[in-house]
């Protein structure tokens, strides 16, 4: 009896299932075709159907492991600086899952690194993560919740904390559980947060400041500073 559409979408379904068991329990040194093969108690010949080569098979995993990270349940619990705060927690690995997609992240660095496409494409998609961490920097800005300055940089500071953050969980789950891991974001955005606290009550110093001088007046009604004397 021929196979129909339905039962190769199931396949194809239970081969993505198998590739993702085998890059969370293995990482992505682990990931061949004869262990994906023994994860679905299959023939590496069934496999080949599917991916002819090892790269085919590591361009699908980073595909698959894409798919899941944006189809991911996100947090949304306010604007500004909640907002910023919610992308970064969406980031670490908080759950299971998001453990899961992290361990293999890092994991797949290395084959990224070793092939100039995947760089790229790697290089690509953090830029992309930091453009929309950009917009969400400006938004809190706009509410006096982060100090001013290029919103670009900020975000790839939020970034960089995150990642790095990210890596120190993976490696010493004991050290940086979850409660941990949020402690250091939030300690990390309140310090944000207190400088832009500091700049508004430095202008208004200089402003009150300025109000305290009695200067004379113009004829316009302005303060002018007194002309200094003139040398002899």
């Amino acid at each position: 009896m021929p196979r129909t559409k339905g039962d190769h979408e199931a396949r194809r379904r239970d081969v993505s299932e198998a590739v993702w068991k085998v890059m969370a329990t293995r990482g992505f040194a682990g990931l061949t075709l004869r262990a994906v093969a023994a994860e679905l108690s299959a023939t590496t010949g069934l496999l080949t159907h599917y991916f002819p080569t090892k790269h085919a098979l590591v361009e699908y995993a980073l595909d698959l492991l894409e798919q899941r990270t944006i189809s991911r349940p996100r947090r949304q619990s306010g604007q500004g600086l909640a907002a910023l705060r919610d992308a970064l927690l969406d980031i670490l690995p908080l759950t299971p899952e998001a453990t899961d997609s992290n361990r293999i992240w890092v994991s797949s660095w290395d084959a990224a690194l070793s092939d100039p496409a995947l760089s790229t494409d790697y290089a690509r998609k953090y830029a992309q993560s930091r453009d929309r961490l950009s917009e969400r920097v400006a938004a809190a800005q706009e509410l006096g919740e982060l100090p001013p300055g290029n919103p670009a940089h900020i975000a790839a500071g939020a970034q960089s904390f995150v990642l790095g953050l990210v890596v120190q969980a993976l490696f010493d789950p004991a050290a940086f559980p979850p409660q941990r891991q949020v402690e250091l974001l939030d300690g990390y955005l309140a310090d944000l947060n207190a400088k832009s606290r500091q700049n508004v009550a430095d202008s208004m110093s200089v402003h009150d400041a300025d109000e305290a001088v009695d200067f004379p007046r113009s004829p316009a009604g302005r303060r002018q500073p007194p002309t200094p004397p003139v040398r002899p």
